[in-house]
This record gives structure tokens, sequence and C-alpha cells, in this order.
């Protein structure tokens, strides 16, 4: 079988750069999808972007599929004649519809009948057949946030598609798409390199770009753009942080890297860092420079050219940032003039939503809850105090001048025009923690007053949209909940608060009552039960990142009335105690009650839950018996006690410790005794076993691993 290198090339108007990774990821997917659903084998397949192409290179591709053999059932042999040995009507319309003779067919045996089939050998189409449909549909599939059409054309892509490369060795495919036909003529750079570039095979694709002022690999544009960062900051003695996302959006942002370092004004220094960063790095693209850990007056960026003319490039980036720099200090000073007091008390200004109030209500509700929690955390009175203040303040900044022309800088702001104002510096921290943590992996709160905000913020948050019916359903979630839930979560099991997310629900969604203008039509107690398994699914989601396994995680389902850190922390006790020898002791006792009971239910045995000194000793009559409840009376006070401190590596000792007992007590007596109440009693002495044992999670879900 003889092989070529496919070449697909997609050229198209710039495409935003978010859109590309997405995008590079669903092509490589439906790629290497379709290409084997086709039969059509190869030996590797790369994908590359830039703002103007998205391209596909296969190399080593199968010039055609392989012939294959198939089988076509038709009726039974019994069916498929007559008394007589004529053909039936059944088989003459199978061979008419297989276009086979009746000599051809063959028999074969199915579940101990014999039927005829029809066995073809069919030719593999060639892969110049199969390709140019097969690129179409893989153009096609590719999702983007927003696609748009234009022109007559019906088709939506990411932006306008202005011309198509496909080459299948030196051959152009016959393909079209969107009124163009596809061809070998590439372009290169926009103003460096050739509108008219001929590709002349697939695998010069790469080096006649990059000849054209075209770097098509990301990964190679990656690595030169940081390569000439460092060093430029590097050759000066400055130092710039890494930056995956902006670094990430750069890379899609050119097709040939240049970097370059500008400067700006030293009297924008006095300004908060974040109020110069976030302009030069969410407008502009520029690198942040540092020395010795502070904030300098340089900025590196990068350029999509060569180095020619590069003091006229640095020139226009310094011009560009410094009207930017200058509203923010504009921003910064006139935020200054009106304390956060002020501010505070114009948030009713501010809808929150237009189910759930405005935001002067939201802070009345915080103050509240905040409180709520930090009485359960045992907080002093002057941190009490401190969170009082931070709650009434933390959203005021939303009304300053900085934050509505930077939302991103929320919280961050407000707690330096809390400093500015002379507030308590724990209160001023809270204000800018509270909003922690803002995505995956960022830091949580560290500050007690920080913390119980920002668990009263998201819960809030949370209890509101799920009290208005506003819940999030599969991919669709406008109000970022399940980053508020996850939130919760993190800040919980960082700080290892023993908090009932019960509890805290409820309260949430009581103090929501005055200020809900529409609800939807389910009452409180399924509110709490909807938010307290969403919850739950954040703790799972946080358990499996830890790399605990599915079981684990599974057996941890029971465990709904606990609190967040309570589940982590058995989840992580069993996970270690798996190891251990008494886990299969453990799981072999508690298996053998469980099933008996299971048993017992389905025979219709009565399942209500009997306390240990409802059991009647006078009902133990075998020795074993009368063991294993002395053993289990033994435990019960301790294993109690191990669990509310929360020692659950000893509770699991304790429990695996009467599987000998258990053991010998299935050994030694009929469970199902032919006197009810006997039957009863021991019954009863197997659910206090599978109870005890449903403290630390569902143990039926576990696996024993060799």
């Amino acid at each position: 079988m003889d092989k070529r290198d496919l070449l697909l090339e997609v050229g198209v108007e710039e495409i935003p750069a978010r859109f590309l990774p997405p995008a590079l990821e669903q092509l490589k997917s439906l790629a290497a999808q379709g290409l084997a659903t086709a039969g059509l084998p190869y030996d590797e397949l790369h994908v590359y972007a830039t703002p103007r192409r998205l391209a596909l290179l296969v190399a080593g591709l199968a010039d055609r599929q392989a012939d294959s053999i198939t089988e076509a059932k038709g009726p039974s042999v019994a069916a498929a004649y007559d008394d007589q040995g004529n053909p039936s009507r059944a088989l003459l319309g199978f061979c008419r519809g297989q276009n086979v003779a009746e000599k051809d067919l063959r028999q074969k045996e199915v579940s101990g009948n014999l039927y005829l089939f029809a066995v073809k050998q069919v030719k593999g189409r060639t892969a110049a057949e199969i390709l140019p449909q097969l690129l179409v549909d893989i153009i096609l599939k590719i999702h983007f946030p927003k696609p748009m059409r234009w022109g007559y054309e019906e088709i939506r892509f990411a932006r306008p598609i202005h011309w198509l490369v496909a080459l299948w060795g030196m051959d152009i495919l016959p393909l079209s798409l969107a009124g163009i036909k596809a061809g070998r003529i590439s372009r290169g750079h926009r103003s460096l390199g050739s509108q008219q570039l001929m590709i002349s095979e697939p695998c010069l694709y790469l080096q006649l770009l990059r000849e054209n002022y075209v770097l098509a690999d990301q990964s190679e544009r990656r690595d030169i753009i940081w390569r000439q960062i460092r060093q430029l900051a590097e050759n000066m003695g400055f130092v710039v942080k890494e930056d995956e996302e902006l670094l990430t959006e750069v890379v899609f942002l050119l097709e040939y890297p240049t970097a370059l370092i500008g400067s700006f004004d030293e009297k924008y220094l006095s300004l908060p860092a974040e109020l110069i960063i976030t302009p030069m790095r969410e407008h502009q693209r520029y690198f942040p420079v540092y020395k010795e850990g502070a904030l300098i007056n340089k900025f590196i960026a990068v350029r999509n050219g060569s180095s020619d003319y590069l003091n006229i490039v640095r020139e226009g980036n310094e011009k560009v940032i410094r009207p930017r720099l200058a509203d923010a200090a504009f921003f910064w000073q006139e935020d200054l003039r009106q304390p956060l007091e002020r501010l505070s008390g114009r948030l009713n200004e501010i809808v929150f939503h237009e189910k759930l109030g405005d935001m002067g209500q939201k802070v009345q509700r915080l103050e509240e809850l905040s409180a709520y929690i930090g009485g359960l955390l045992n907080y002093s009175g002057s941190e009490l105090q401190q969170l009082k203040r931070a709650a009434y303040l933390g959203k005021a900044d939303l009304l300053s001048h900085a934050v509505y022309e930077f939302p991103e800088l929320q919280g961050i702001m407000g707690e330096y025009y809390a400093q500015a104002a002379g507030e308590d510096e724990a209160v001023a921290l809270a204000i800018r923690e509270h909003y922690l943590p803002r995505f995956a992996g960022d830091q949580v709160p560290h500050s007690r007053v920080g913390v119980a905000l920002a668990l009263a913020d998201k819960l809030d948050t949370l209890c509101g949209f799920f009290v208005a019916g506003m819940i999030p359903s599969g991919s669709q979630d406008p109000y970022a909940l399940r980053r508020a839930a996850a939130g919760c979560v993190q800040i919980m099991a960082r700080h290892g608060l023993f908090l009932s997310g019960r509890q805290l629900v409820g309260k949430a969604i009581e103090l929501l009552k005055p200020h809900i203008t529409e609800v939807a039509d389910l009452n409180r107690l399924e509110r709490i039960e909807q938010l307290i398994s969403f919850l739950r699914q954040r703790v799972d989601a946080a358990l499996g990142e830890e790399g605990l396994p599915y079981d684990i995680i599974q057996a941890m389902g029971n465990q709904q009335g606990g609190n967040i850190w309570e589940i982590i922390l058995k989840a992580r006790a069993l996970h270690e105690y798996r190891n251990k020898p008494g886990f299969t002791l453990l799981l072999s006792g508690f298996t053998r009650a469980a099933n008996l009971l299971r048993s017992a239910a389905q025979k219709g045995e009565a399942q209500e839950e009997t306390s240990l000194t409802a059991l009647s000793e006078e009902l133990l009559r075998d020795s074993a018996e009368k063991r294993l409840y002395d053993h289990i009376k033994k435990i019960y006070t301790c294993y109690n006690e191990d669990l509310q401190s929360h020692r659950y590596q000893a509770a699991l000792e304790r429990l695996a410790g009467l599987s000998g007992d258990i053991d010998a007590f299935f050994d030694a007596v009929m469970v199902m005794d032919e006197n009810r109440e006997i039957r009863k009693n021991r019954l009863a002495l197997l659910r206090q076993i599978v109870g005890l044992a449903a403290q630390m999670g569902d143990l039926a879900k576990l696996e024993v691993r060799s």
C-alpha cells in the first residue's frame, strides 16, 4: 500500500485568539476520527493555527482503504426452499438485493440453525475518492463560540474563508467550500510575505511559510516568544513573571513574533500595581517587567513582524499605553475623593439580579450571613466587628471609576480604597479576599475575616439563583454557579472548616426571603436538597483532582448530611486505609453483614433501625453472638468518639477488629432462625455493624484491589 502526505489549509480573516486553542483540539480530534472511520491509516497527524489559517498536515497517509470481506445474513435454510427444493421468494429476493447468484451463497450455523449468507469481497476505495468530502465535513464540524455568516453563503465559520489549500501528495484535491475552490496557493505574512505562495507538496508547507514570515507551528511560536521575552529582560537585569494565559493569547495573535521592550513615565508607579498592569495586560497584551520583586516602568511587547523599524514600533507602543495609564491615574484620584462608606450607601443603584434585588440588599444579607458563619467558627468580638465592616464595604468599589473601567479589579481596588480611608487592615484585606478563588487553581482567602466573607458571598449567590430557579444545566452556567460552589469547597478544605453545608444553605435561603421578587414553584426543603447535591458534585470533583479513585468517591455518596471537610477527610482516610491489612478484614465483615440484611429485606423482613440499647441480651442464645454483641458494645462509645474527633483511621481499625467475631457469628448461628424474635434480634445485631460502617461511607461501593 502506497502512502502520501495530506495538507489542508483553511485561510481566513483574523480569528480571535481565544477561538484557536479549542479549534485546534477539535480539528485534530475530527481528523483522527474521520480517517479512522474511513479506514485510512497514517504515520503522523499535526494541526497548526495562526490568526489567518487553520491547517491539517497528515504524514504517511495510506492511498486507499484495505480490501474487506462482508457477510450478509439471508434466510434460514429451512425457509429458503420449498418442499420440492425450489428457491423460495425470500431466497430469490435476498439474492437480488445482494446481487449474488444462489450457487455463491454459503451456509453458516447461527444459534443452532443453518442460515444462508452472501459473502462478498469489497474493494477498498482510494483516498482521493474519500478525502474531498471528508475534509469538507471536518471543516464544517469545527465549532466556534460566535460563528459568522458572510455574503450569500449558508455556512458558518469563525471568520470568512478566503482561500483553501488541499493537497494529496502533489495533486490538488477537488473540493470547494463557501464558493472557494481548493488549490495550492497559500498566503504568507500579510505585509512581509507573498500573497501568492505556491505549495508544491505538503512536506514543504512549514518551510515555505517560514520563508514568508509565517511560523505556522504554534508550539514553535510559543517557544520563540517566551525565549525572546526572557532574553530581553535578562539582558537588562529585569524579570518577567510567567503568565500562561497572556502568553497563549499572544501566540495566537501573530504569525511572526519579535519582542521589544518599551517604557512609560515613572510617575505612574505611584499607582497601585494592578491599576498599571491591567491596562497593559488586558488592553495591550504587554508583559509587565519587575526588578527585585517590584514593578518598574518597563514593558515587553511582541510585534507581528520582523525586527525592521523596531524603534518606530516601540514608540508606537509607548504612545498607546500613555493615555491608558493617564486614564488609570485619573480614575484613582477621582475615586479617592469618595470614601468607600459613601459609595456603599449607593449600592441600591446597582441591580444584583432582577429576581434577587439590588446590591444594597445583597450587602445586608452578607452582613448577617458572614456574622452567622463567624459565630459558627467561634470568631472573637473584634473579628465579628471587622467582618461586619468588611461586608458593608466589600461591594462599594463596584461604584468606583476604576472598577467600572476594569471590572476584573473588583475587590482589589476596594482594598486600596479602604487602606486609603484608614480602615482596619483586616477589613481592607477581606474586601480583596472575599472574591477568591476567582478561577480554578486560584488562591483562597487566608485571613479569618476574608474566609467568612468569601463563603457568605458565594453561598448567597448560589442560594439566590437556585431559589429563583436559575440552576445550571449541561454546559450552561451563565452565573458561574459551579465556580462559586467549587470556591466554597476549596475554602472549607484548605482551612479545615467543620461547617454543615445544610445548615449554611438553610440560613442563606432564610435571609433571601425578604429580597426575592420571584420564586420558582418549589419549596425550601427541595431547594436545600438540590444545593447540597450541587455542592457534593463539586466535592466529588475535588476528590477526583486529588487523585482519589472512583470507588472511594462513590462510597462517600451516603454522606449527604455530613459537612464538606468531614467528607473529604473520610475519603482520604478510606483511601489511606486501603493499603493496610485491616482493609480486607473491614470489607469482609461488612459485606457478610450487608449481604444477609439485603437478603432478609428481599424476604420481607423489617428494615427499621434498631439502637444498640434496644437489643435484647436475653435473646442472645449462642456464645458467638454474645461475643459479637459485647465487642460492638465495647467499641461503640470509642468509635463514636473517634468520629467526633475526626480520628477516622482509628475508627476504621475498630470496625475491622469486629471481623473475627462476625465470622464466628455466621459460622455458629442461623441468623434466619424460625423464632421470629430471635431472628429479629440477630438482624438488629447485623444492622448495628452496617450502621456503624455507614458513618464512614457506603463500604459496599469499595473494591478490594490486589
